[in-house]
């Protein structure tokens, strides 16, 4: 067999092997071509589609978990006093109500609080009396 038949053959075999992997059923080398530059756009259009669900996914999962989060607390003590920090990555208003509820069934008195509830929760409060860690 000559080279020339030899690359020949090879070309067609690699040929009959895209047209395969397009789905297409054209029988000329262009038309093959032309199906396969056809297949190649829906597979970016696909994969542009897929990471567009990705990203808003993503997004929904961090909102999830954004609005299933649980506050952040510390408590120090401060001589006779304390210094209460509670945080929240989304808005709770009915939260400052139960820190403050808390506070009186444990008997503590508040001296001083800042508090903001707009887009997410912070509540610093700093007071007297014992803090009462009971479990």
């Amino acid at each position: 067999m000559s080279r020339e038949r030899k690359k020949a053959a090879a070309l067609h075999e690699k040929m009959q092997i895209l047209r395969s992997i397009t789905h297409s059923h054209a029988l000329s080398s262009t038309s093959i071509i032309m199906d396969a530059s056809e297949y190649i756009k829906e597979l970016k259009q696909k994969v542009a589609r897929l990471n567009q669900e990705i990203a808003r996914g993503e997004e929904a999962t961090t909102n999830s978990h954004k609005e299933n989060s649980f506050p952040t607390v510390s408590v120090e003590t401060l001589g006779h006093g304390f210094l209460v920090n509670v945080s929240s990555d989304k808005s709770c208003p009915a939260l400052l109500v139960a820190v403050l509820e808390a506070f009186e069934e444990l008997g503590l008195t508040v001296l001083q609080a800042t508090a903001s509830c707009a887009d997410t929760f912070r509540l610093e409060a700093m007071g007297g009396g014992e803090v009462c860690m009971c479990a």
